[in-house]
């Protein structure tokens, strides 16, 4: 029997901005229940990279396959069943309810002018109940808080149901009992065979929820395996250009500031 092809997969990628690189011959697969957390100091290109991957802007060069194929030879539309991204902002245009808004996840399953249906809304509430909002659905999205729109935000993703969920910063705006709510959430989905790829700023966090690593040094170079092997002292201090050490914790490192 032929293996399944993995989630997420890039072959010499390369991804540039204008006058400099992100990353330069990046190998990576991803497969059903790994954790990929991109780590790298501020403007090292973390962003870009996570847009590249969802197939929002072409990479300069190599290869990227969605579930061993490119994003163009997938049917229209039909991507957004397979990945979905959590974008850094949520900019609220026109007036909306909180389960109006996540409504918007199931877009992707549906026919042209058709409507979503008591399953959609039975889903969207499911979502909204997960992260904790399920008393807020009828709430308009603009008299939220910014933990509350970034839940929210959270939610219609989960609504999207994907196999491959691309994450920037997704606990932005939220207190301490949300991040760790959210991330054990995406954390049972990877379990349950998801795909999850997140761009994160804390490193104990990385430590705890990742299974494998991406450091990005801002000049195009990488660091790529297992948290285990990636996540070094040594190594973090140069990424992020301050000296850290290294604690152990139980089943983790906690790396603190010098």
């Amino acid at each position: 029997m032929k293996a399944a092809p993995s989630i997420l997969t890039t072959r010499q990628l390369a991804v540039e901005l204008p006058r400099r690189a992100v990353c330069r011959g990046l190998d990576l697969e991803l497969q059903p229940g790994e954790t990929l957390v991109i780590l790298g100091r501020n403007g090292a290109g973390k962003s870009t990279l996570l847009h590249t991957l969802a197939g929002l802007r072409p990479q300069a060069r190599g290869e990227l396959l969605l579930s061993g194929k490119a994003y163009r030879d997938w049917p229209r539309g039909d991507e957004a069943c397979l990945r979905g991204l959590l974008a850094q902002s949520q900019p609220d245009f026109f007036s909306a309810s909180v389960l109006e808004t996540a409504l918007v996840g199931r877009h992707p399953y549906l026919k042209r002018w058709a409507w979503e249906g008591e399953d959609d809304e039975a889903i969207a509430r499911a979502a909204l109940a997960q992260v904790g909002m399920a008393e807020f659905a009828e709430r308009q999205i603009q008299n939220l808080s910014g933990g509350e729109r970034q839940r929210v935000a959270i939610a219609a993703l989960l609504v999207q149901q994907p196999r491959l969920y691309l994450l920037d910063e997704p606990i932005a705006h939220l207190d301490l009992h949300h991040q760790v709510a959210v991330l054990d959430h995406f954390q049972t989905l990877a379990q349950q065979g998801a795909g999850v790829v997140m761009v994160l700023h804390d490193l104990n966090l990385a430590a705890r929820y990742a299974s494998h690593v991406l450091l990005l040094d801002g000049e195009g170079g990488h660091a790529f395996g297992p948290a285990c092997q990636i996540l070094e002292a040594e190594r973090l201090s140069r990424a992020f250009g301050h000296p850290l050490r290294a604690v152990p914790d139980g089943e983790h490192l906690l790396f603190v500031p010098v």
